[in-house]
């Protein structure tokens, strides 16, 4: 997969695709949001559709991912401290989930579907000692996707704050990954894929999981179904990846072929490499991408490049002036669907491949 920098659609997909990351990883917990919603947090907008506490909960996990993805561009040191902090940005909307902070009693992970016991945490007394130990292998030097994988079952199995264990497990894989990788970080992840298959994910970790955690019993062999479990995942998420990265790319061509049947200057394309993707465009974050991409506009220009595309037909404009909103048009659902954009994919199992 080759996501050129030069590609002026790029930052559009890098930005979906980390929200569908956020997405997912918070729909295993119960925190739910649609990806366009997921967006709209993400520039700073408040979504009239979203809760409180939903919202903040979306804006620390995306915080915190957003650090750890530039923790990878360079140089860090995965210590218990950072994880303190890490728990803290996730999870700080709620006082009660003692953000930064090692549980201090008994953790329990129950079936939701029958409410038996699936997995008991490290007891906490010495909590602070596990948890450096777990700091200092984490991040190891063999493969990547299974030094990855094992860092997030052990996280799981220690289980060492109150709340927010899940989250804080995916986001220290994704700090994994990204450290390694020279594909760009966010299309390392898989949260996306997880979040789809959240009983799978569940029965998984609870077969695993044996029980109660025990560092100095737990065989390495029972890891065995969780590596596979997540060496498939990468898998099918990379396919869809690739996919979606060059359906983007056709339609993309697509977008730019629209604007060049109209007399509005090409920076519009901005506004609609979003919609293509099925996102709503606000000025604020056709701004936003047009400041990215190296084109700042005015307030002013903003507005009447989004009602300029709205009376082309190719955004549909909803809400009065100060709350104003595109969505994108028949016309461009039509070209992104027949770029590809949308293609489901179908599973595969590759320990199953003859």
């Amino acid at each position: 997969m080759n996501v050129r920098s030069g590609n002026r659609w790029t930052g559009a997909l890098r930005r979906s695709t980390l929200a569908r990351n956020v997405q997912g990883s918070n729909s295993i917990e119960g925190i739910l949001a649609s990806v366009d919603e997921v967006v709209a947090i993400a520039a700073g907008e408040t979504p009239a559709t979203v809760d409180e506490e939903t919202e903040k909960a979306l804006v620390g996990y995306q915080l915190a991912m957003t650090y750890v993805l530039q923790l990878a561009k360079g140089e860090f040191e995965l210590d218990s401290s950072l994880i303190r902090s890490l728990h803290f940005m996730t999870t700080s909307y709620d006082m009660t989930k003692w953000p930064g902070r090692y549980r201090e009693s008994p953790v329990y992970v129950v079936h939701d579907a029958t409410g038996d016991i699936a997995h008991e945490g490290a007891q906490p007394e010495g909590l602070a000692d596990v948890m450096k130990t777990f700091a200092a292998s984490a991040l190891g030097d063999e493969d990547p996707l299974i030094d990855a994988a094992m860092a997030h079952l052990n996280f799981v199995l220690v289980h060492p704050f109150k709340d927010g264990n899940g989250r804080m497990a995916r986001i220290i894989q994704s700090l994994a990954l990204a450290r390694e990788s020279d594909i760009a970080p966010v299309f390392m992840g898989i949260e996306e894929y997880l979040g789809r298959r959240t009983q799978a994910y569940y029965e998984v970790l609870a077969k695993v999981g044996q029980g109660n955690y025990s560092e100095a019993d737990y065989d390495a062999q029972l890891a065995k179904p969780w590596i596979r479990f997540m060496l498939t995942a990468h898998l099918n998420q990379a396919r869809e990846i690739e996919q979606r990265i060059l359906s983007a790319g056709k339609a993309a061509q697509a977008m730019e072929a629209l604007v060049e049947h109209t007399a509005l200057p090409e920076r519009v394309t901005q506004a609609l490499y979003s919609a293509m993707f099925g996102n709503t465009v606000t000025r604020a974050r056709y701004m936003a991408a047009l400041e990215e991409a190296g084109e700042p506009v005015s307030e002013q220009t903003a507005s009447r490049d989004l009602g300029a595309l709205a009376k082309e037909g190719l955004l549909v404009a909803h809400g009065d002036k100060r709350g104003r909103r595109y969505a994108p048009s028949d016309i461009v659902k039509t070209a992104s669907r027949e770029a590809g954009l949308g293609f489901k994919w179908r599973d595969i199992d590759p320990f199953e491949m003859k």
